[in-house]
């Protein structure tokens, strides 16, 4: 079974968070940047900026550490940032060669 991801993007000013799970996190990111989907939460919100991740064994472990931080405040999302990414730097450099 394929691994997944969770992730969470921000807009430029760092006022929205937006968590999400992908089996291809390269190319999720991709889509979020280029807006694929216009009417999504995440293209209104302008929200690309990749600022957390984290990799799973399995995509099922992935969906539920996505509801646990979707489930959390925005401040334990800032501590998961921040632990990870303590400058907020978007982390696409990082993963656009994948």
């Amino acid at each position: 079974m394929k691994g997944g991801f969770v992730y969470i993007i921000t807009n430029r000013h760092h006022t929205v968070l937006y968590t999400g799970v992908t089996s291809n996190l390269a190319a999720r990111t991709q889509q979020h940047k280029n807006k694929k989907y216009p009417n999504s939460f995440s293209a209104r919100y302008n929200t690309d900026k990749l600022v957390y991740y984290a990799f799973f064994p399995t995509i099922m472990e992935a969906i539920t550490e996505e509801k646990r931080i979707k489930a959390g405040s925005r401040a334990a999302k800032i501590r998961l940032i921040e632990n990870m990414n303590p400058a907020w730097n978007d982390l696409w450099e990082n993963i656009k060669e994948w």
